[in-house]
């Protein structure tokens, strides 16, 4: 496991980062890339979408392009604040300070749920993943934009030092084991030679006769 991969580190880590974010982020994580991928995300919009890890809300922006109904989640303090800047506390947007292994939201609460630039710091991903499918109404999009992982050894290395990195075989694997049977990676990457992002849509399934009806957002 990586160092970052852990909440409390990942906390302070952004504490001090959140300044900088909305510089470094376009070098990795641009608004093409980001438009692509709300593309594959078919949002529509009347849809209400969850924004898990939403950070300073880059995503979110799009988000908003395409629907009104945004609900933007992160732990950090600092990456909200920024967010707030943007957006205003009692904007657009609603904020949820939470974690995305324990999503404080009841089943089906939305149609489609947005992840970018956050499941390389979970501890324990498939968790996260199985409560995207429990929060989402069947039929509805998950998407979820996590690094690829490297080419070279030596690099393979440093990033599994920092956090979680992986490939189409992991990524099929963990949501697999998340309970999602349909599926498909795309690999972004702003320029060659830059770091390349994985992005998985998948949709979620039918909930079986025990599954709750669809309820409000929030508990």
């Amino acid at each position: 496991m990586g160092f970052l991969e852990n909440k409390a580190r990942a906390r302070l880590f952004y504490k001090y980062f959140s300044t900088l974010y909305d510089t470094v982020n376009p070098f990795i994580w641009n608004e093409a890339m980001r438009d692509q991928a709300l593309e594959w995300f078919g949002v529509e919009a009347d849809d209400r979408v969850l924004d898990v890890g939403c950070g300073t809300g880059f995503a979110t922006e799009g988000l908003l392009q395409h629907t009104n109904d945004v609900h933007g989640l992160d732990q950090s303090d600092g990456q909200l604040s920024k967010a707030f800047a943007k957006f205003g506390k009692a904007g657009d947007v609603r904020f949820y300070r939470g974690d995305a292994e324990r999503l404080p939201f009841r089943d089906d609460a939305f149609d489609a749920l947005w992840s970018s630039g956050s499941i390389e710091y979970w501890p324990n991903p498939v968790d996260a993943l199985a409560e995207f499918r429990r929060v989402t109404k069947p039929g509805g999009t998950v998407l979820v934009v996590g690094p690829d992982y490297p080419d070279s050894t030596l690099f393979q290395k440093l990033a599994d030092a920092i956090m979680l990195f992986y490939d189409e075989a992991e990524a099929d694997r963990m949501f697999e084991a998340a309970g999602f049977e349909s599926f498909e990676h795309h690999i972004q990457q702003r320029k060659p030679g830059t770091p390349r992002a994985i992005t998985t849509v998948a949709t979620v399934p039918e909930r079986g006769e025990e599954a709750a009806e669809p309820d409000p957002v929030a508990n």
